[in-house]
């Protein structure tokens, strides 16, 4: 490819940008500037807030969160087999494609049994 051809990538990212550097000095510049109380304060449900927002969470949640994302990521490789599997089976290879996954969802069971034996998922 040549220089030439990369031109509207380039007026289009620079336009963005200026775009985006205009609009918050536009902001800047011309939005009301009346501050007060109300306004600094958190808001929480129409509620006063009772105490400091900077509370420590409970290992859990993030055990879980992680534990999530670790599954969520097995759909993510599963989605595509299970789309083209026909795809597969009618080359001849879909007792290949089905072993591999099979064994990929397998692994992922004994995961998942280690989680629970370990009690991971237990809020006591």
């Amino acid at each position: 490819m040549t220089p030439q051809d990369y031109l509207p990538l380039i007026v289009m990212v620079l336009t963005g940008i200026a775009f985006g550097a205009v609009s918050i000095k536009a902001h800047e510049i011309l939005g009301p500037r009346r501050p007060s109380k109300e306004k600094e304060s958190t808001y929480e449900s129409g509620m006063q807030p009772v105490k400091t927002a900077h509370e420590r969470f409970s290992v859990k949640y993030y055990l879980v969160a992680m534990l999530f994302i670790l599954f969520d990521i097995e759909v993510v490789f599963m989605y595509p087999w299970g789309v083209t599997f026909q795809d597969f089976f009618d080359q001849g290879m879909g007792t290949l494609t089905l072993v591999a996954m099979l064994l990929f969802i397998v692994t992922l069971l004994f995961g998942y049994i280690y989680i629970l034996k370990k009690g991971a998922l237990k809020w006591d």
